[in-house]
């Protein structure tokens, strides 16, 4: 079964998170736990923690197709000190709240170099941030979402995320997620080359490793590495590339994203995803 949903607001509190997912009839929601564009936010009340247990309960909103987002701040492989001392920082306390929340997972994007250390240290150090995270936290999986590679961005190649699990010392708990966006944009072919592409992924990192999809449509070309989300059906994708990703069985029993750029769309563009199953 397909699990659907989009990243909804969680402004007001996140217990407003599973009231915006069930309003665009989605089965699965991606959320921000606290203010994504702060290092610090105030603490998760007792009373919020509850409201959103019970607001996923009411909606059937099992945990496993909740896939939290962390801060946009955080660089896990920054090559300054301070910053990488805040963004651990940041990345526990963001772990935390997962664990509050009854949540089992929290997505992240790996890292950038600065162009100030090779790209073996960075995914080095993302590799030991998220060994100290997991080493202070229970029962919530690190999900490493591949980028475009914009920038100085690294986890824009299969490699470089089976390099950061290879060094994760508890396997159980490192996940990836597929952005479809991203994989375009860096140089995968998911339109002309499909199957290609994803047993190259079984072959590199491994199905079993996959938690969850971001399903977006690109502005860019193949292999542009800019990061520009579109509406589905609007990019360089095509619709019938989402036919065939919504009719493929490696891809159940997952959330499936929706980070398309019109939040108005979002209810539309579900039911438009469900309508391609066959």
């Amino acid at each position: 079964m397909k699990y659907i949903g989009a990243h909804v607001s969680s402004s007001g509190g996140v217990e407003n998170a599973p009231k915006n997912a069930l309003s665009i009839g989605a089965n699965a929601f991606a959320l921000f736990t606290k203010n994504q564009r702060q290092w610090v936010s105030a603490p998760l009340s007792e009373k919020s923690i509850s409201l959103f247990k019970q607001r996923c309960a009411d909606g059937n909103l099992d945990a496993r197709y909740i896939l939290p987002h962390d801060s946009y701040l955080i660089n896990l492989g920054s090559p300054d000190e301070e910053g990488l001392q805040k963004s651990r920082t940041a990345f526990f306390d963001e772990m935390q709240r997962c664990e509050q929340l009854g949540l089992t997972m929290l997505n992240f994007h790996p890292g950038s170099h600065l162009n100030k250390i090779s790209l073996e240290e960075c995914l080095d150090r993302i590799a030991d941030s998220i060994n100290m995270a997991l080493d202070r936290t229970a029962g919530v999986t690190a999900v490493i979402e591949n980028t475009a590679g914009q920038g100085s961005n690294v986890g824009n190649r299969f490699e470089h995320i089976r390099y950061i699990i290879d060094k994760v010392n508890d396997k159980s708990r490192v996940g990836v997620c597929i952005d479809t966006c991203h994989t375009y944009s860096a140089g995968y072919d998911i339109v002309g080359a499909y199957d290609e592409v994803f047993d190259e992924f079984e072959r590199v990192i491994g199905f079993k490793y996959l938690r969850g999809v971001h399903l977006n449509d690109s502005k860019k070309a193949l292999a542009s590495r800019v990061d520009r989300h579109d509406s589905l059906g609007d990019g360089t994708l095509g619709t019938e590339f989402f036919k065939r990703f919504m009719n493929d069985s490696r891809f159940d029993d997952m959330p499936i994203i929706l980070e398309t750029p019109d939040e108005e769309r979002w209810r539309d563009e579900i039911e438009l995803l469900r309508s391609y199953i066959l």
